[in-house]
């Protein structure tokens, strides 16, 4: 498939109808070593049933995951380490198992230079990150249904079918087992650990801030004690939603740490910021009202929460900020409960 200079007026197109969307799946792998810019088009994308999200962070990976998970669009960045985005796309366009799968180049810069160059390179489409989502989902459907329809002429198309409908069914199930906690849905402790520490390698290059809040129920055992587990589980899913709700950014992420512990990854934040915001998930978990006969400080459900906001030095561990943020969390314990204290790195 030869790149089209005249791709960027895709966005004009209607957006395919519903009965377009389910003849056309659309399979979208992200190629950025940003985990936060791979969480923003996952959003992006999360509504939208026909297009299944696979993301690689790793650019020397990239030609491999693209021949193992069969997209239908590649949106790879142009500027990483080790590998840069043109190479790759030169890459793509060698090997023939996805020489002809749409390319749709992200870059931070509108270039005239470097659309050329992208264009030369064998790429079909350029955007400047973060495009808004409705631009980026018309695009890839665009590509999308133009691969496909290209794989219709040949006799393997319905076995690609086939192995994508399979590709997907694990995919989702695969997803909803490693990233979701089952109880309140938002990201578990595992997700939550790549999360922080592609943010936090991210933030060490670049040296810019990374906050974290972590949140506890206060007397949550003596919760359970008076009005069972079952109980116990429903405000665990309230103030998980107090908490998602607080998430604005498409870089926040909200996560249960264990037990009754939830924590929120905040990039780029100020420790004022950090405060303020904390600040605001405390009092609205506070005017839920939900009844808390067993606890010491309140007659409501409360939490307390400690915060941290760091920036990473060199050889420094993720940890460091986790460290720094249950110590917060400790002295609000230690004062009293429902409260929030920010600890100094």
């Amino acid at each position: 498939m030869q790149p089209d200079p005249s791709a960027p007026a895709i966005p004009s197109l209607p957006d395919a109808p519903s009965a377009d969307k389910q003849n056309y799946p659309a399979m979208v792998l992200l190629v950025d070593d940003q985990a936060m810019v791979g969480e923003a088009v996952r959003r992006a994308l999360s509504t939208e049933s026909d297009i299944d999200f696979h993301y690689c962070s790793q650019p020397d990976e990239a030609v491999a995951v693209a021949q193992r998970t069969k997209p239908t669009v590649i949106l790879q960045d142009l500027v990483m380490p080790g590998v840069d985005g043109l190479t790759l796309v030169r890459r793509y366009r060698e090997n023939p198992a996805t020489r002809d799968i749409p390319i749709i180049v992200l870059s931070t810069k509108e270039e005239a230079a470097m659309k050329s160059a992208a264009f030369s390179a064998g790429a079909n489409d350029y955007l400047v990150k973060l495009p808004d989502s409705i631009e980026l989902i018309a695009r890839i459907r665009y590509h999308s249904r133009s691969y496909l329809n290209l794989l219709q002429r040949d006799e393997a198309y319905r076995a690609l079918r086939q192995s994508q409908q399979q590709l997907l069914e694990t995919n989702l199930e695969l997803q909803r087992l490693t990233n979701s906690d089952g109880l309140t849905a938002l990201s578990n402790r595992r997700y939550f650990d790549e999360y922080l520490g592609a943010e936090w390698r991210r933030a060490q290059r670049e040296q810019t801030q990374v906050a974290l809040l972590m949140i506890d129920v206060d007397s949550f055992k003596a919760y359970n004690d008076t009005y069972g587990h079952v109980a116990g589980d429903e405000v665990l899913r309230r103030v998980a939603s107090v908490i998602r709700d607080n998430c604005t950014r498409a870089t926040d992420l909200p996560a249960r740490f264990g037990g009754e512990e939830f924590s929120m990854v905040l990039p780029s934040t100020s420790p004022g910021g950090v405060r303020l915001l904390a600040e605001k998930v405390r009092r609205a978990v506070e005017a839920l009202r939900i009844a808390h006969s067993g606890s010491a400080t309140s007659d409501c459900v409360t939490v307390s929460i400690g915060g941290a906001v760091m920036v990473p030095q060199p050889d420094q561990p993720a940890s460091r900020l986790v460290e720094a943020a249950d110590a917060g969390l400790y002295q609000a314990k230690r004062n009293g409960r429902n409260q929030v204290m920010m600890s100094l790195p």
